[in-house]
């Protein structure tokens, strides 16, 4: 395959960074998109001259306000200005990072923000690939240092099919290197995990000592119960499982 110009928003961020590694070592030439880098896609500022000669765009950004309007607006805002200027650049492909059940959960602002995105996208002048992840390895990590306060963090008891975010990294650069596919199937870890325990056992392996207290009273509530953020039939799985990204570099 000869080398392509792709573009990631969100450069500096999880997936985003492992993303424009994953495309490097393929031997892409990759044009880094985030703020800190001079590119501001709440105002377009820069992305025109980013996205020059540009083959496909990876939007991996994200947004933690937890707002409904507030998350809906940005990522309106974020994905309006990119396409457009993906349009006037003549980039061939939009690959969005997106969330496995999110069209299952109303309650959720992030979760609105990215139906906007899928949305918007969908509706878009650039063709495009929508890819659903479940949630990442180190995702109860991340709930824990949401809301951890005085050596007690409260985290819903999620079921979950955990990926590691190498892999996902690795499918992003898969995607945006090919061709357009429209609505690509879930994509998932290989084994199904409870959200407490993860975090229990990351916080043993980190040597982080908290409390943790199974609750649906926290940030996540019962409308994610069951299986609701577990993939659908035909799931594409990803290797690495929850032990062996816990045993590697964090």
């Amino acid at each position: 395959m000869p080398a392509l110009r792709v573009a990631v928003a969100g450069a500096t961020g999880n997936i985003g960074a492992r993303t424009a590694a994953a495309l490097e070592r393929a031997g892409h030439d990759v044009v880094r998109i985030s703020r800190s880098l001079g590119v501001d896609l709440t105002t377009g500022d820069g992305l025109d001259a980013a996205l020059t000669g540009v083959d496909a765009v990876v939007d991996a950004t994200s947004h933690e306000a937890t707002d409904r309007d507030e998350t809906v607006a940005f990522f309106a805002t974020t994905t309006r200005n990119l396409l457009t200027a993906e349009a006037r650049a003549g980039v061939r492909h939009h690959v969005l990072v997106t969330i496995v059940g999110v069209r299952r959960i109303e309650g959720n602002a992030h979760y609105a923000g990215k139906r906007e995105q899928e949305r918007l996208v969908a509706d878009g002048p650039v063709p495009w690939t929508v890819v659903p992840f479940t949630q990442f390895h180190d995702f109860a990590a991340t709930v824990v240092s949401w809301t951890e306060q005085d050596g007690v963090a409260p985290i819903a008891p999620l079921l979950v099919q955990p990926i590691a975010p190498s892999d996902v990294a690795d499918i992003l650069a898969e995607i945006a290197t090919g061709t357009p596919q429209g609505h690509y199937r879930d994509v998932a870890g290989p084994e199904q995990q409870d959200l407490v325990d993860m975090a229990r056992r990351t916080n043993d392996a980190r040597g982080h000592r908290v409390e943790l207290v199974p609750t649906w009273s926290s940030i996540f509530g019962t409308e994610m119960a069951g299986d609701v953020l577990l993939p659908g039939d035909g799931a594409r799985i990803a290797p690495t499982t929850f032990d062996e990204w816990l045993a590697g570099p964090q």
